[in-house]
């Protein structure tokens, strides 16, 4: 596949197995496909599994932090991935977004949700013609996409706003997406 993917995800050690589990196995697949990672640059929780997933793969990783998180966090990226440290938050998904071919979004919180809305928006607005999945483990993103059919059955959005992401059930599901993928205008009229 030779892409630079991001993957937005959570930091934190106290979620079910099950997740990090997931983001292992998505940064070891995508690894053998050729592909590269941009991330938060964190060790903890999922963001340290997808990167060890690329590592242990022999895949190419680069963090992305904020000063102020690497100092709250202390030892950030594992071994063997690049570093760099941004002025702050908005540097830091500018970066990312700049780098990256593809953008993931894996089970997280208030940063994740941001993160990948920001690029959904972009799309929308045509400043780039990426693909944006969500991997939906075990429908943890269902509240989520019920809000986004609010808004478009309230009239806040369009229905060819669907085509902006796809939706994820597994790992093989992404892979699969992203080999395929054609970027494409999108025309929002």
């Amino acid at each position: 596949m030779d892409k630079t993917i991001c993957v937005y995800c959570s930091s934190s050690n106290s979620l079910d197995e099950k997740y990090y589990k997931i983001a292992y196995e998505l940064g070891s697949v995508l690894a053998k496909e050729g592909c590269n990672l941009v991330y938060g640059g964190s060790t903890r929780g999922c963001m340290g599994k997808v990167a060890q997933g690329f590592l242990d793969h022999h895949g190419k990783v680069t963090g992305i932090i904020p000063q102020a998180l690497m100092d709250k966090e202390g030892i950030v990226n594992p071994p063997g991935a690049e570093i760099i440290v941004t002025k702050d938050m908005n540097i830091r998904k500018q970066l990312m977004e700049e780098k990256a071919n593809i953008f993931i979004a894996l089970p997280g919180s208030f940063g994740t949700l941001d993160e990948i809305i920001q690029v959904i928006v972009t799309k929308q607005l045509s400043y780039h013609k990426k693909a944006i999945v969500f991997l939906d483990v075990d429908n943890y993103y269902k509240p989520l996409f019920e809000m986004f059919e609010n808004f478009y059955k309230n009239g806040f959005s369009k229905d060819i706003c669907r085509d902006l992401y796809f939706v994820a059930k597994d790992v093989a599901d992404v892979v699969d997406y992203c080999k395929n993928y054609v970027e494409k205008e999108f025309e929002y009229k």
